[in-house]
C-alpha cells in the first residue's frame, strides 16, 4: 500500500474507475478518473495499455478492481495497481 500511495502522491499516474455508472451518481466520482466499468475492460483494454504511466485501478471495495488488474497484467500491463475501494483513493489523494 506504500508503493501505491507513492505512486499517487506522486502525480504521475492514470486513474481507472471499474464502476459502473450508475454507482458514480450515488457515490461521487474520483477527480481526474477515467471511468470504465469492469465488463468493458476488455473491449477497452488497449486504453488502458497504451498509457506510459503508473495505472491504478479501483471500484467500491477492491474487488473488481483486482480482477480488472489480474486480467490486465495477464495483457502485458507492467505497472498496474488495485487502489481499492474509491473511498481509499480519495483519502490518499486528499492527504
Amino acid at each position: 500500500m506504500e508503493e501505491l500511495s507513492n505512486v499517487l502522491k506522486s502525480g504521475n499516474y492514470h486513474l481507472v474507475d471499474v464502476r459502473e455508472p450508475m454507482e458514480l451518481e450515488m457515490d461521487g466520482e474520483v477527480p481526474g478518473a477515467v471511468n470504465i466499468p469492469l465488463g468493458e475492460v476488455e473491449e477497452r483494454k488497449q486504453e488502458i495499455l497504451s498509457q506510459d504511466k503508473p495505472v491504478v485501478l479501483f471500484c467500491r471495495s477492491g474487488n473488481r478492481s483486482g480482477r480488472a488488474l489480474e486480467y490486465l497484467n495477464a495483457q502485458g500491463l507492467k505497472q498496474g495497481y488495485n487502489g481499492g475501494g474509491f473511498q481509499d483513493v480519495l483519502k490518499v489523494l486528499e492527504d
